[in-house]
């Protein structure tokens, strides 16, 4: 959840390799399972892998205090999703889940230590902030003879797991997912069953049996668009897999329920990405084959951060390093607001500060004219972004964001530039969602609502007029990217 962390100690923290565990690993008697983006207790890797090797297993929850520190809403919506997710979690456990407040670096080793337990098991995240604090809790185990042991569970493949024939980083998403799907086999998604008679819940200095209240953790309860934890995930999986077949004709129409909506569930582990590739390898039609090229494009945007993790806080294309963006603060915080004069795009950005979603499709859309008809720097809108969505994971929204500016990987060819209003006709259609959004606009017929700007047919009526020409700002975004690409 924290926005872009520091430059300075992102090499440092990759630099340290956490090593999987083999079968070869002696057995334990008792166990702690450390979840963190995997609340879940079904097809979850180190929980499977600890009832496996111990006899006793303790399931722990560690509300971050360095990550919620960062966090400037007290009502943060993500907040709530993760303490809903555990209620069902804990309630799948039967009551066996433990919860602690503090410092996973010194939580974890001395809930070992009070517990007796020899290892703690993980799943694998390679954020920077992750891997830093991963290898911190290593370091701590081990002065006591304790082990960390992870393992892959957020993604299919991760790191160099798919690479080029010489063994380097893709760079360009086809190749990346041609070569993912002919090295997919059916034991890369087996489903991962934990034994859960295993786990229990003794009494523990550190940890309490059961979730801690939101006002424990010094939060306020927030209004989500989703069912949280596996319970709501399933509902939604079970949901979309009845429509998969339109997934691929009404996946870019926002008037319509056309995605899968598990982007929050696949960020915060509610459910199992190995369940989802299942699940289109087991379904027929060009939609299924559309979902699996989104979750490639997931694991391709993973892949770029574990393997150039300076991406985080540089564009991934050189030509890009070091360049000052013209875009000005008063077109920034009008775009925040919402307040453009563009309908589509205005009713994505209120829509994403209310409510913490935004339809992938206008994700491109609010980010191309952010850089491109604005001329705004990508890193503002990645941290914007980061604030507000509820499914935020630092890959994607890096990989996407660096996609529209034409900085990234694979990125939209800097010459490429949206036309807003095309846009909105293409994704919007029928205007619901600009009405819903856009109340100023509610009278508008079909048509009108895409441009209501039109003969200043709407003046006066509460809707702001457009703060940009798009045909001026398109020629200055091709010049803009033009010299820079000539450098």
């Amino acid at each position: 959840m924290p926005p872009i962390p520091d430059v300075a100690t992102v090499g440092d923290a990759l630099s340290v390799v956490v090593p999987t565990w083999s079968d070869g690993a002696r057995e334990v008697k008792t166990a702690v399972c450390w979840v963190r983006r995997d609340l879940r207790a079904s097809d979850h890797r180190a929980l499977a892998e600890a009832t496996r090797a111990a006899r006793q297993v303790a399931v722990v929850f560690v509300y971050d205090t360095t990550i919620l520190g960062e966090l400037n809403d007290r009502a943060d919506k993500r907040v709530t999703f993760i303490h809903r997710s555990l209620d069902d979690l804990d309630l799948a456990l039967k009551g066996r889940l433990l919860t602690a407040i503090g410092d996973p670096c010194a939580v974890i080793p001395k809930l070992a230590h009070e517990l007796g337990a020899e290892a703690v098991f993980a799943n694998h995240d390679d954020d920077p902030y992750a891997l830093r604090r991963d290898a911190r809790v290593k370091e701590e185990l081990a002065k006591d003879g304790r082990e960390l042991r992870t393992f892959k569970d957020h993604v299919v493949f991760e790191r160099a797991e798919v690479a080029t024939a010489g063994g380097t980083p893709f760079r360009v998403y086809t190749p990346y997912a041609r070569a993912w799907r002919a090295q997919l086999s059916a034991r890369d998604v087996e489903a991962c069953v934990p034994d859960l008679e295993k786990v229990g819940a003794p009494t523990t200095q550190s940890a309490r049996a059961g979730n801690h209240t939101l006002s424990d953790v010094g939060f306020q309860e927030a209004t989500i668009w989703l069912a949280p934890g596996s319970t709501g995930a399933k509902s939604r999986l079970d949901s979309f897999l009845a429509r998969i077949g339109d997934y691929g004709s009404l996946r870019d129409d926002a008037d319509t329920d056309g995605t899968s909506g598990l982007s929050v569930h696949l960020r915060h582990g509610t459910l199992s990405v190995r369940e989802c590739v299942r699940a289109c390898l087991g379904a027929e039609g060009e939609g299924s084959s559309k979902w699996l090229a989104e979750l490639i494009w997931r694991e391709f945007f993973h892949m770029v951060l574990s393997q150039m993790p300076w991406v985080v806080n540089e564009p991934f294309q050189p030509a890009y390093h070091d360049v000052d963006w013209p875009g000005s603060q008063e077109h920034f915080e009008r775009w925040r607001e919402g307040q453009t004069g563009y309908p589509l795009v205005d009713a994505a950005m209120r829509c994403l500060n209310e409510t913490g979603w935004m339809h992938n499709r206008l994700r491109m859309v609010v980010a191309m004219f952010l850089t491109k008809d604005l001329l705004v720097d990508y890193r503002k809108g990645e941290v914007h972004f980061a604030e507000k969505l509820l499914d935020f994971e630092l890959s994607s929204n890096n990989g996407g964001w660096q996609w529209c500016a034409s900085t990234g990987a694979d990125a939209q060819p800097w010459f490429r530039i949206f036309n807003p209003v095309t846009q909105s006709r293409r994704a919007c259609p029928k205007g619901d969602f600009i009405r819903r959004w856009c109340p100023e606009l509610r009278d508008c017929d079909d048509e009108q609502v895409h441009w209501p700007h039109k003969s200043g047919l709407f003046a006066g009526q509460g809707y702001v007029a457009p703060i940009v020409d798009h045909a001026v700002q398109r020629e200055k975004a091709l010049a803009f990217h033009k010299a820079v690409n000539r450098r």
